[in-house]
């Protein structure tokens, strides 16, 4: 449980549900993977009270932060790439 909620991040704003099919709902994903998609956004106030009890961070972030996020993730991983190419 731990693992999954500090590795991952859920996109924040419900204007997402539909078009992410529930998938904006990360964390209670991959915590409860048999679970009806439209079920996640009940169980995620549920998972936030309880990280919060236990000190655990969840994090949420805007479509904007999300995607940036895993740019710059992508762009670390690749510098070797483009020094050795640059060599």
């Amino acid at each position: 449980m731990l693992r999954q909620v500090l590795t991952l991040r859920n996109i924040r704003g419900s204007r997402f549900d539909t078009a992410l099919g529930g998938l904006n709902y990360q964390i209670e994903h991959h915590l409860f993977p048999s679970m009806p998609r439209p079920n996640l956004r009940h169980a995620q106030a549920v998972v936030r009270d309880f990280c919060a009890s236990r000190g655990v961070v969840y994090t949420e972030v805007s479509a904007f932060e999300s995607y940036a996020a895993g740019l710059r993730h992508l762009h670390m991983v690749g510098a070797g790439l483009r020094a050795r190419s640059r060599s």
